[in-house]
């Protein structure tokens, strides 16, 4: 198994694919990253020469923010909207959307389950 940012990419599918594992890369960035290091996205990650890999992880490393480094940009981003107490941070804390959609129906992954509230018998 390649070993790319930490992450162990999947030997027996196309690079192009496999790179798609690492968390903060897509399949465009993946072509991108591919593109860049001058390799073929159809190649089999098994395929690649040890050169190769070395390439891919130096432009990742070069020019993309991933796994780790990502994950904690994005936390400190919520945790300043809370901090600041703007609307997008409040709604981060209370666990609501923060985009703008309709909560009086549906928003449940965000919510969570039903807490039913009603009358309890007399």
């Amino acid at each position: 198994m390649a070993r790319i940012a930490g992450i162990d990419i999947p030997r027996e599918k196309r690079a192009i694919i496999s790179l798609t594992y690492v968390y903060g890369i897509g399949p465009t960035t993946s072509g991108k990253i591919l593109e860049q290091a001058q390799i073929d996205p159809s190649t089999r990650v098994k395929d690649l020469t040890e050169d190769e890999v070395t390439r891919i992880r130096q432009v990742i490393e070069n020019n993309f923010q991933v796994e780790g480094d990502l994950r904690r940009n994005i936390n400190m981003n919520m945790k300043r909207l809370m901090d600041i107490g703007c609307y997008r941070g409040l709604r981060h804390r209370r666990g609501l959307p923060a985009r703008g959609q309709r909560t009086h129906t549906n928003a449940r992954t965000r919510k969570g389950p039903r807490k039913t509230v009603g009358s309890g018998k007399k």
